[in-house]
């Protein structure tokens, strides 16, 4: 008998045959390190390389499987993993079709948590800067919790005995679950919608990381940060943190403390006005009794007595003013005339009218003083000035010495 000629499809499906066939390999459990790991977007499928210390091999995992997941598998990251070994007949290669996979060491919520935590820390949602401040009075204080839980009635109590002008108003929800989410969402939307409160609490009692873990989901988070109406995150206990805490514009320990921190205890502000009317009863008292001490003080001065007396003061002031006034002006005008007498002294010594009467006299021409005898010429007429008058003369001749 002959050896069958197969093709390459026929090939890869007989050996896909046998080796599906093999109880063995339809159920494996791996440990393994990550790598060259690939999210298809499009499809939701993860691809991906499993290794250890000296071997690989191909993985796959749909994207029904990929969706029950609570982390995001990343490279270097050590997992368990489920699944069962088959051929994949258009490559002729064998790989591992996971069905579920784990975190080898931390818990698959834990990587999710904080892989969720850094993903958002980088957007944004965390920054003190976008919290908004709480209203010091709500009118109204929205809760977002399970109706049947002990969180609804502790805020419940605390509310009403601390400021029991504020009105509840409670939206209902399950706080654990697949339908969890959802409705925490919805209920917040619904409170920014209607504007039905001033402040929102959203949180719920303690419990385990399963329990807790609708307010780590990534659509609470968003929903919390895009929320108009503060919110105060109170979930579990003070040692629980979640990614709601995070997010919202303010975390409570507990859902009591959130109660307590939404509004302002009745009594001490009464107590703070009351102590406040009393400051301010005293401060107009003394007001009053300081302007009445003032007014009985100038009622009883001399000038509402005797009115002349301010008059009389006043021209008894302006006397000895005008007398000062006088003597001022006495002395500036004596000290003026021996200014004037040193300059007029000196003004007359140096006159040329002073010399003149010495027995000089000037010589000019054309009404200008000659200062040279090389300023006149034979048949010049000049005016000889002396200091008692003047003589027309004609310069018949000149020497110079």
């Amino acid at each position: 008998m002959g050896v069958p000629i197969l093709t390459v499809t026929q090939l890869n499906t007989y050996v896909k045959s046998i080796i599906d066939a093999d109880d063995k390999l339809s159920l494996l459990y791996l440990c393994a390190e990550i790598s060259g790991f690939t999210n298809h977007y499009r499809t939701g499928h993860f691809y991906m390389t499993l290794k250890d210390e000296n071997s690989v091999i191909k993985a796959v995992m749909f994207k029904t499987e990929a969706s029950r997941l609570r982390f995001m598998p990343e490279n270097g990251m050590k997992v368990l993993i489920r699944g069962r070994l088959s051929v994949f007949p258009r490559d002729g290669q064998y790989q591992i079709y996971i069905d579920d996979m784990q975190p080898d060491g931390s818990g698959a919520l834990q990587i999710a948590f904080e892989q969720l935590k850094t993903r958002l820390s980088k957007e944004g949602l965390f920054d003190e800067d976008k919290k908004k401040p709480l209203p010091q009075y709500p009118q109204r204080v929205g809760v977002v919790t399970s109706a049947t839980g002990a969180a609804v009635r502790d805020i419940i109590n605390v509310l009403g005995r601390r400021f029991p002008m504020a009105t509840v108003v409670l939206c209902p929800v399950q706080v654990q679950g697949a339908s969890a989410a959802p409705q925490i969402c919805r209920a917040i939307e619904l409170f920014n919608e209607k504007k039905a409160a001033d402040v929102l609490i959203v949180g719920r009692g303690g419990g385990s990381v399963e329990d807790l873990w609708a307010f780590n989901e990534e659509s609470v988070a968003r929903a919390v940060f895009k929320s108009e109406i503060p919110i105060v995150s109170a979930v579990g206990h003070e040692t629980d943190f979640t990614i709601c805490d995070f997010v919202a514009d303010l975390r409570a320990p507990t859902p009591s403390a959130a109660a307590e921190l939404c509004v302002p205890d009745a009594f001490e502000e009464k107590s703070y006005i009351y102590s406040f009317s009393m400051r301010c009863r005293r401060a107009m008292e003394n007001t009053i009794k300081s302007q009445r001490a003032m007014l009985e003080q100038t009622v009883k001065s001399a000038g509402l007595r005797n009115p002349l007396y301010i008059i009389e003061t006043n021209r008894l002031t302006l006397d000895k003013l005008s007398g000062m006034i006088d003597n001022a002006i006495s002395m500036k005008m004596a000290k003026c005339r021996a200014d004037i007498a040193r300059l007029s002294g000196k003004a007359d010594a140096l006159s040329p009218l002073k010399v003149l009467s010495r027995g000089y006299s000037i010589a000019e021409k054309d009404g200008n003083a000659v200062a040279s005898v090389n300023e006149l010429s034979d048949g010049d007429n000049i005016f000889i000035r002396f200091a008692d008058g003047k003589a027309s003369c004609t310069v018949n001749g000149t020497e110079t010495d």
